[in-house]
């Protein structure tokens, strides 16, 4: 079953979901791509505590708002958007302190934390 699927099912739910589904299907991925990097980065040789940082905090930031993002039932539009906000903030200052190092697994944190920033990105406009 995807997300989708089930989030459609939902007694509330109307059909301008799509985007913010993939927005929380990609937050949630982006949290374990971030949590994954972060802990890799422990064993990286040098300071890696900025990047640490960073992967620890959007981890967070993208489990809560892949959390916020399913929930329909009544709506808090304000919060949510803001969460998403805050969500591509984090993203891509995650991003980009991953880019700044030669290791395959911060490319690919890098990569997921752009994907999701650009997702939430999209989904905002639907938030109403």
């Amino acid at each position: 079953m995807s997300l989708q699927d089930m989030i459609s099912r939902h007694p509330q739910v109307d059909d301008k979901t799509e985007e913010l589904v993939l927005a929380a299907r990609h937050a949630m991925l982006c949290s374990l791509f971030c949590t994954s990097c972060a802990d890799a980065d422990v064993a990286e040789d040098g300071d890696m505590q900025q990047c640490i940082r960073n992967c620890l905090d959007c981890a967070d930031v993208c489990a809560a708002t892949a959390r916020l993002a399913v929930r329909r039932t009544a709506q808090n539009v304000e919060v949510l958007r803001a969460q998403l906000e805050l969500c591509i903030l984090a993203c891509e200052t995650c991003a980009a302190e991953c880019e700044k190092h030669d290791n395959p697994h911060c490319t690919k944190c890098a990569e997921m934390c752009r994907e999701c920033a650009e997702d939430c990105h999209k989904a905002l406009p639907k938030v109403v």
